[in-house]
């Protein structure tokens, strides 16, 4: 692992599968993006919340024959410990599986050491959901009239 001061910024996500149904569609693209050194899978692991609400983690051989995972054998740095995932699985409703994922942003590396020899700090950060950004851009059309433009 680079330095701490090299660094770029370090996300997680938290994928919820409905049914615990994981096809794997999206796991060769996660690879990509690896291979292309896009990311750095800092962790990854996988956890099923029980109908009763007790949170169980899942190895990858409990996923099913039908998707290669051995691709992430080893993939754990070990920076998820069972709080998180029973954290993560808070946002899950019961019956469901999911994926926790803990990923360096490489590509942002070089202007995030860039910044923090500069003397600056992140002070906030956060994410615009799809579905949030695509209402406003709606809501933005709706307003402005035919043939006009939304910039004042």
């Amino acid at each position: 692992m680079d330095s701490v001061e090299e660094m770029g910024p370090v996300d997680y996500l938290v994928i919820e599968f409905p049914g615990n149904r994981m096809t794997g569609e999206a796991f060769p693209l996660l690879v990509d993006l690896v291979d292309r050194g896009i990311v750095r899978i800092i962790d990854l692991a996988f956890v099923r919340k029980e109908t009763d609400g007790s949170v169980v983690g899942l190895e990858l051989r409990d996923l099913g024959d039908e998707m290669d995972l051995s691709v992430f054998e080893g993939a754990s740095a070990g920076v998820l410990d069972q709080s998180d995932l029973e954290e993560a699985a808070n946002a899950l409703e019961p019956g469901n599986a999911a994926a926790v994922l803990v990923y360096e942003n490489l590509w942002a590396a070089p202007l995030a050491a860039a910044l923090r020899r500069s003397g600056a700090q992140l002070v906030a950060n956060g994410r615009i959901p799809v579905q949030a950004l695509v209402a406003a851009l709606d809501a933005t059309e709706e307003t402005v009239p035919p043939g006009g433009s939304a910039v004042a």
